[in-house]
């Protein structure tokens, strides 16, 4: 796993990308993050995107905040930490503190629930396009797609928390792909 930082993104950009992003991606901003950090911006590529992520999912707290600290510290250190981090939550804060005071007002009404249904109907459909995006990132390596296909039979048909396959196939993927490192060396 190697994150590159040959590029200079100034903080206003770091703050800028992710405030874009926590304003984007109500919801579900991990759709937008690999949008603007891989597809607009090109500060990283699929595959470190995805690299980043696996690393984000391993560590405790929300995946796109360990996301977004580790990228701003790899540019600008703590406050590039706190910018990234500041600007992917300050507008959903916003956001959320007025739809909050606005649900307590109107949400008895019909017409907002079938809203709400709509909303999260888009943002299924939006994470399932980027999990798609990042499966078809990875290597062409049948192992790999294989770990995939458990993960998803574990969480979607057999139910099983999500600490469990981390704890189960993070060591197996892990193993696998140094082995498959050590083999195309050699």
């Amino acid at each position: 796993m190697s994150f590159s930082s040959q590029i200079y993104i100034s903080r206003w950009a770091l703050f800028k990308a992710f405030f874009k992003m926590g304003v984007s991606g109500f919801g579900g901003v991990l759709p937008w993050a690999r949008l603007v950090l891989v597809d607009e911006k090109r500060w990283l590529t699929d595959r470190e995107f995805a690299e980043r992520l696996g690393l984000s999912q391993v560590l405790p707290g929300p995946n796109i905040i360990n996301l977004a600290v580790g990228f701003g510290a790899q540019h600008h250190g703590a406050v590039g930490a706190l910018l990234a981090a500041g600007g992917l939550l300050s507008a959903p804060l916003v956001i959320v503190l007025s739809l909050a005071t606005a649900y307590q007002h109107l949400g008895h009404h019909v017409l907002v629930g079938r809203a709400l249904d709509g909303v999260a109907a888009a943002a299924a459909g939006m994470m399932l396009a980027a999990g798609i995006k990042l499966l078809l990132a990875l290597p062409r390596q049948g192992w790999r797609w294989g770990v995939c296909g458990v993960a998803l039979l574990g969480l979607v048909a057999w139910h099983w928390p999500l600490w469990a396959l981390v704890l189960c196939l993070g060591p197996v993927g892990i193993w696998l792909d140094r082995r498959t490192d050590l083999t195309t060396r050699n």
